[in-house]
């Protein structure tokens, strides 16, 4: 599997670790200042430079569940300035081919939405807040493609990593129109960050418990091989909006969802909690539901 990256706030300080921290284990941590990891992906060297920067870091140790260690989605700019947006795209699984559909005779061209700022993305154990009144709200496990610009506006690569794009499917059902309007839910995501090209397959299953217990269980695929878009379409397609290229901005790209618990039949509600264990990668993104009130911060 590709090197893992994730990065954290520790005592007023931005740190970074290698690989998935094991339950219970002490952490290592290697104090990267904001903004380090980020250039390190521009040089030509990119993920042996990000190497190369941690090895020569300061380390030190932690012990597990450290409450004043906070994890950061990947590459998020905290210093001010810093800039990063969080977008991806509709109806681009094969489980939803019968949605996907071009016109005059065009090839499907992916349908790009925004989500929100990179700040707005939650954290695995923090609460996703949804409007208190929404129609229908859906879990969407996806995978996520994380790219830096560069000065000149030209995105880098970085790597991959897992989010869960909640959206309110309800409003979409009524009229597309209103589909900018639901997808502005919280957006919880994975600190890890995967350095290598996206995978073919990511594979797992969402719990969705109820008052301490499962009330809804399936399986999903949020790979590449998943996808009725090549993803070289999808990241063509993004990258084509100048908006995207801004100099320095962050991009994290969600590629869509398969079937989720909604597609079965089941329908979320508040203080629900869900888990979205992808399996296949070792990462588990466990959250309760809020219907209403202020979204937590970062």
């Amino acid at each position: 599997m590709s090197t893992i990256v994730s990065e954290y706030t520790y005592r007023g300080r931005r740190y970074v670790s290698l690989g998935i921290p094991t339950p219970g284990e002490p952490q290592t941590l290697h104090h990267v200042a904001d903004g380090a990891l980020r250039a390190a992906f521009l040089t030509d060297a990119g993920p042996e430079a990000v190497t190369a920067l941690i090895a020569a870091a300061e380390t030190l140790t932690v012990t597990a569940g450290d409450p004043e260690l906070q994890p950061l989605p990947p590459l998020l700019p905290t210093a001010a300035g810093g800039q990063a947006l969080v977008s991806g795209f509709l109806g681009t699984h094969k489980a939803k081919s019968e949605a996907i559909v071009g016109y005059n005779d065009q090839p499907p061209v992916p349908k790009w939405f925004f989500k929100g700022l990179g700040s707005w993305l939650r954290m695995p154990g923090q609460p996703l807040v949804v409007p208190a009144e929404p129609v229908v709200i859906i879990e969407e496990a996806e995978m996520a493609l994380v790219y830096v610009n560069d000065d000149q506006g030209v995105p880098h690569y970085a790597g991959y990593t897992f989010g869960n794009d909640l959206c309110d499917i309800g409003l979409h059902r009524i009229d597309p129109g209103y589909t900018s309007s639901g997808k502005l839910c919280d957006t919880a995501f994975s600190p890890h960050l995967f350095l290598g090209e996206p995978p073919r397959a990511a594979t797992g299953r969402v719990t969705v418990e109820r008052a301490g217990q499962p009330a809804w269980e399936g399986k999903f695929d949020c790979g590449a091989d998943a996808l009725w878009f090549r993803v070289e379409d999808l990241v063509d397609r993004a990258f084509s909006f100048p908006a995207l290229r801004r100099p320095g901005l962050v991009n994290y790209l969600l590629t869509g969802a398969d079937l989720s618990s909604f597609h079965d039949g089941f329908h979320l509600t508040d203080g629900d909690h869900i888990v979205i264990d992808i399996a296949s990668h070792g990462v588990v993104l466990s959250n309760p539901l809020q219907f209403g009130g202020t979204t937590s911060s970062l």
